[in-house]
């Protein structure tokens, strides 16, 4: 099968882009009537395309291209259940998690969704129980304080949400007199940071894993289970821990009632898993099932649109189609996530796996070498922390296509008597000038006119002509949350489904696992013999040396008998 990039399609885009590099954003953006024509609305959401480097034949050329790509079947096959995960023969059912109940969606024939809702039913069930001190720990007091124990899209995901969320009135009203921390990475810091202020005796442990065998997890899980044990006994963990697992003969092994266990299935990628069991039992913990219902049907909201909404008014396939015009196209491989909300400070995190994870691939879907670059490097902070640490590279040094996220109406405004605006009105008033400074900059001929020093007028010009896209939502609560993390999860598919790549498997993290357990291997054996490691242990003369300094400053022999070592935060 011909490479896209051999289509008439892909080469008039090729063609177009000189035309395009010709044209600065200031021209652009004096047509009104291109202006209107770059907007688009989906119940509530506003997206404004205008500062793109993009014309309105470019549109029209990329959804060309998108038809050439078979995007809309690619979207339908991903809806019905056809396995295009082909490296790993699954579905890609994330959006079942949110199909309402009386919806069919198959896979290998059989409809998922009764299996969807009966896991959220019991969700609904346990939550109710442990939020209603039905279900207590084992000295009687009511479990209010929960760790997530999880890592990558077991994490990044819900501990976006949690944050979004926690600030959220109506939310926070659900949480009063809750807490949920998360614990990921396998650093004894961060286990540590997230038990040393908490009480076993009130505290409820999830360990989401699929497999039940992701290292960094159990092996949180692991000191969870000593810490928890250590204080109230080893029945404690029944009482104490549940899981989010599919293998239920390893949970039952830990120690965990089987029936304590909340399954996904494999047609669930990690990254996209936040609307699974991963994501919903932690946070139907903290703020109740009803509100996380909430996020569900603003998910499911934006998962129509995507599939029914013709491309040229699609939202998230329309941001996807212009993410591979800029990474691709126009040689523009970095993308800056720029919520101008607080409440979404881990909101650029996650979109970095989610996008990094998914789109970050060498070849295509048949295992052929893409000859084009395909994904993005993603990162970003909120507005206006940003604009004090990268933005002098957005306006001054590479050029870097930015997406700007905003509120109209904030979750915790502030109204001072004196103060010319509100809090969120200053942060607002940024939101709004930032897109413009990247579009129109700021000439040598400006800057002359207001009698700046010719010595310094080219350290303060602005060339300007740098894309963005600006999205603005109503409010930010648990429906307009899950509408922006489906517009997300969309994108990022549409990128892959035109460059012809699996975006839903992640083979690349795999090679990394498998080193590290060689290492461990033969740290293990250096440390019983008593010596260093040599290039003949199987690593060459860097590393041996970079572990022997480690070893050598590191004289740490491992706890022996019943007795496990930890550091005094953790109070064993």
């Amino acid at each position: 099968m011909a490479s896209i990039a051999q289509s008439s399609e892909w080469k008039a885009l090729e063609a177009h882009v000189a035309q395009v590099q010709a044209t600065h954003l200031k021209e652009l953006l004096q047509d009104e009537a291109r202006t209107e024509a770059m907007i688009r609305e989906h119940n509530g959401i506003y997206v404004d395309f205008s500062r793109q480097n993009a014309t309105q034949n470019t549109i029209k050329m990329l959804v060309d291209l998108a038809n050439k790509a078979g995007v809309k079947d690619k979207i339908q096959s991903m809806f019905s259940g056809e396995h295009i995960n082909t490296t790993e023969d699954r579905a890609v059912l994330h959006v079942a998690l949110r199909a309402p109940r009386d919806a069919v969606i198959e896979d290998r024939g059989q409809n998922v969704v009764p299996e969807v809702w009966a896991v959220l039913d019991k969700i609904k069930a346990f939550t109710g129980k442990i939020r209603s001190g039905e279900w207590i720990g084992v000295t009687g007091k009511p479990l209010t304080d929960v760790v997530a124990i999880g890592i990558g899209g077991s994490a990044l995901g819900p501990a976006f949400i949690h944050s979004a969320l926690s600030t959220d009135p109506v939310a926070a009203a659900a949480a009063a007199g809750r807490s949920l921390t998360f614990l990921a990475n396998v650093d004894p810091v961060d286990a540590v940071d997230a038990l040393q202020a908490l009480n076993p005796e009130t505290t409820l442990a999830i360990i989401v894993s699929k497999t039940f065998t992701t290292a960094e997890t159990m092996r949180n899980a692991r000191t969870v289970r000593a810490w928890l044990t250590g204080r109230l006994g080893a029945s404690s963990v029944a009482q104490h821990m549940v899981a989010v697992s599919t293998n239920l003969p390893a949970v039952a092994e830990f120690g965990i009632d089987p029936n304590n266990a909340f399954g996904f299935w494999d047609w669930v990628g990690g990254r996209f898993s936040a609307s699974s069991a991963v994501g919903i039992v932690p946070l139907s913990l903290q703020y109740s099932f009803d509100i996380m219902e909430q996020f569900l049907c603003g998910m499911r909201d934006v998962d129509e649109h995507f599939l029914s909404a013709p491309l040229e008014n699609n939202i998230p396939a329309l941001m996807g189609l212009l993410n591979v015009w800029n990474a691709t196209f126009m040689g523009r491989a970095t993308c800056a996530i720029l919520p101008y909300c607080q409440a979404l400070s881990k909101f650029a995190p996650h979109i970095q796996q989610l996008s990094m994870e998914s789109n970050g691939k060498g070849v295509d879907i048949n295992g052929t070498l893409l000859p084009y670059e395909a994904g993005e490097i993603d990162f970003g902070e909120p507005g206006t922390n940003g604009q004090h640490s990268f933005y002098q590279l957005l306006h001054q040094g590479r050029v870097v296509p930015a997406e700007f996220v905003g509120v109209i109406s904030s979750q915790q405004d502030v109204y001072m008597v004196g103060e010319p605006v509100s809090s969120h009105e200053e942060l607002m008033c940024n939101y709004f000038a930032q897109p413009d400074a990247l579009a129109f900059g700021k000439s040598a001929e400006e800057l002359k006119a207001e009698g700046v020093a010719e010595a310094l007028i080219n350290h303060k010009t602005f060339n300007g002509n740098r894309p963005s896209l600006s999205i603005l939502l109503p409010a930010l609560n648990a429906f307009t949350l899950g509408q922006l993390l489906s517009v997300y999860e969309h994108r990022i598919a549409t990128s892959g489904f035109v460059w012809g790549i699996n975006s839903f498997d992640q083979w690349g993290v795999e090679l990394g696992k498998v080193l590290a357990n060689k290492v461990r291997g033969a740290v293990q054996s250096a440390r019983k013999e008593g010596r260093e490691l040599q290039t003949g242990d199987g690593f060459n003369t860097s590393t041996v040396k970079l572990i022997n300094r480690f070893l050598a400053a590191n004289k740490i022999t491992a706890p022996t008998g019943e007795k496990h070592s930890f550091p005094p935060g953790l109070k064993i």
